[in-house]
């Protein structure tokens, strides 16, 4: 079939399987030209099909020649619905893994749950032993636990309402929004999805199993921002999250668990969540344009070469700042990328938008996600939706 874009609200309900694969192909080449790193070698990646994950586990493998197992929750094409991107991602990863002789498995059902655990787990023992890296990269918007309870995380800020320019990426409009402060159980459930509660499960799992690496390294993601974006992030019911995470990595460095945890702080790109978060759309097509202009633009994968072979993996070992996070935004954070963002975010209105917003890009990179826009690919040709990820396919 002839497959389009069909956006609804902040996502893409169609995947294009041909322009996935030739976005994670671009990433791999991405990688290979940059050399090999010396990194870690059987590499656990939980949230593994889009995003940073992806990126991460596109890294490990040809990057460093790592074996890889990947843990996504993703859904194959259904009748005349396509597969969701991370499935079309992670089927074409596999496939180039295959063609030079990496190896790669992956684990498809809720990360959060104890069945998916045990599965990866087995999976670990009976192929490659130990992992001595795992990736936390899970962004989910909600987390079933085995007792049946549900709990959502939301975008919100904190304390009292906040107001602010936001963007209408479709109309190109400016406009102020207000934003509702979260309530005190909103943030108790934001945290429990997208904290580090999970993460040190998926630890203390692996290490009880037996089947991770003495001094194992673990990295998960996180985002700070500048002030600017404060309210809805930092300090906001996200923020409150990322502080569990912060302080769940300096818990398992502590712990007898034998492993060294680390957060990264990324730069901030357009993803499914920042699309769903108010005025941060804004910033991001305000940062693009000036830092696309200083040449110092970088996108997922761009951010997860540099990540492992310098600030990991590099001669220097793990570098990180005052708080134990090593500082993936230390480009967008420079004090003349601000200032110039600072300045922009002032005079941004409906009249200069076009102007001082990289609005393209921005549409560019959100079409991406899902195999849109990516150049090379004829989106008039028929393709066909069913595609198999191997090592599903082959269980």
């Amino acid at each position: 079939m002839i497959i389009e874009p069909k956006i609804r609200g902040f996502i893409c309900t169609t995947s294009h399987p041909v322009g996935c694969e030739e976005n994670v192909r671009r990433q791999i080449a991405y990688v290979k030209k940059q050399g090999k790193t010396n990194g870690p070698k059987k590499v656990l990646v939980i949230g593994a099909s889009a995003g940073y994950g992806l990126s991460s586990r596109i890294e490990a493998a040809f990057g460093c020649g790592a074996a890889t197992i990947g843990v996504i929750f993703d859904k194959p094409a259904s009748g005349k619905r396509t597969g969701t991107a991370g499935w079309y991602n992670t089927a074409a990863f596999e496939k180039c893994a295959a063609e030079e002789g990496l190896y790669a498995k992956t684990i498809n059902g809720d990360a959060f749950s104890k069945a998916v655990k045990e599965e990866t787990i087995a999976l670990i023992r009976k192929d490659l032993g130990q992992v001595d890296m795992v990736v936390y990269s899970l962004a989910a918007p909600r987390r079933a636990m085995e007792d049946g309870t549900v709990y959502s995380s939301v975008l919100k800020t904190t304390g009292e309402a906040y107001t602010n320019k936001t963007i209408d990426l479709k109309t190109r409009t400016i406009s102020d929004v207000t934003i509702e402060p979260a309530t005190e159980e909103e943030i108790h459930n934001t945290v429990k999805v997208m904290g580090g509660e999970d993460w040190e499960d998926w630890i203390r799992a692996l290490r009880s199993a037996g089947v991770l690496a003495q001094g194992a390294i673990t990295l998960a993601y996180s985002y700070i921002g500048p002030q600017l974006t404060h309210p809805m992030y930092y300090d906001g019911s996200i923020g409150a999250a990322k502080q569990h995470l912060y302080e769940t990595a300096r818990r398992l460095t502590a712990s007898d668990l034998d492993v060294q945890a680390y957060v990264s702080v990324n730069k901030a790109l357009v993803t499914q969540s920042s699309a769903a978060i108010p005025i941060v759309p804004l910033y991001i097509s305000i940062l693009y344009k000036i830092m696309k202009k200083a040449g110092t633009h970088e996108g997922c994968i761009q951010q997860m070469e540099r990540l492992f072979r310098e600030k990991l993996f590099g001669s220097q070992g793990p570098v990180v700042d005052e708080n134990q996070l090593v500082r993936m935004d230390d480009w967008e954070m420079r004090e003349e990328i601000q200032q110039e963002v600072s300045q922009d975010w002032e005079s941004v209105d409906t009249a200069t938008v076009q102007s001082l917003c990289d609005i393209d890009g921005y549409w560019e990179d959100f079409y991406q996600i899902f195999g849109f826009a990516v150049p090379g690919v004829d989106y008039d040709a028929d393709v066909e939706i069913q595609v198999d990820i191997p090592s599903i396919s082959a269980q």
